[in-house]
């Protein structure tokens, strides 16, 4: 990984942002004033801003209303949150209500089964607010040693679902959204926009192994400094890291990005 200030701005011309939640914009669990200032900036400076996160539908709403953005891709691309003044909150899905109601009740089966099999294992405080996916905690409100992550990974997997690990919660849905589609799903819905077609004038932002997709395939991936927390486990790390950790990294980050666009 790359310093951030070797992360190019000249000729960048950047067009938005994409950024994991917790632990890249959150600092134990709440979002600071300079990373929401960030958030502000970047969109005062006319970027397309969108966090896309594992935290449920339920748990993003106040925040695609209070925060300056543009939308929130929740659950691992499954569901956008558009917020317009005057309009209101609205939802658009990835899967049809069939698919989804299928989904959810083959979902809460298995999530009895991790708990009656793997000690320790606990729903996420956030279950209540998901709609297409099942999270159990591992570091937020209780801890499960990696031996009890990786089974559970397993035992989600083997019932034929997509697993991902978050610095928080192992998130499991049945269905081919992730990250990365949720991202060019929302850009071509709010923008009418290709993100493949230029994917080197975004950036993307995470902390864990769940970013992993995204930075992979974004030319411009970018760590929050607390991301070494799990660096022996990336396949795929982010190309730069930031000094600093969580939402003081996300700010650095977004200075970065506005000091290139000055300079042009």
């Amino acid at each position: 990984m790359l310093k951030l200030d070797s992360l190019p701005t000249r000729g960048l011309r950047p067009i938005g942002v994409f950024t994991d939640i917790d632990d890249t914009l959150t600092t134990e669990g709440a979002i600071t004033h300079d990373a929401l200032q960030a958030l502000a900036d970047l969109k005062a400076a006319g970027l397309c801003v969108v966090p896309i996160t594992g935290r449920p539908v339920g748990w993003s709403e106040p925040f695609v209303q209070s925060w300056p953005v543009d939308a929130i891709v929740a659950e691992n691309g499954a569901v956008g949150l558009l917020h317009t003044p005057g309009s209101g909150l609205r939802k658009i899905y990835q899967q049809d209500a069939d698919t989804r109601a299928r989904h959810f009740a083959r979902m809460q089966e298995v999530a009895q089964r991790v708990l009656r099999e793997v000690p320790g294992a606990q729903l996420s405080q956030d279950h209540a607010g998901r709609e297409t996916d099942i999270a159990i905690d591992h570091s937020e409100f209780s801890h499960l040693p990696q031996s009890a992550i990786d089974a559970v990974v397993r035992m989600l997997r083997s019932e034929g679902m997509s697993a991902t690990v978050s610095s928080i919660h192992i998130n499991g849905w049945f269905g081919e959204h992730s990250k990365l589609s949720g991202a060019r799903w929302i850009v071509r819905e709010l923008w009418g926009r290709d993100l493949e077609a230029e994917i080197d004038r975004w950036v993307y932002v995470g902390d864990s192994t769940n970013d992993q997709v995204m930075f992979e395939r974004f030319p411009h991936s970018v760590g929050v400094a607390n991301i070494r927390r799990f660096e022996a486990q990336l396949t795929h790390p982010p190309r730069y890291i930031t000094p600093g950790e969580r939402g003081a990294g996300f700010a650095e980050l977004a200075q970065h990005l506005l000091n290139s666009i000055a300079s042009t």
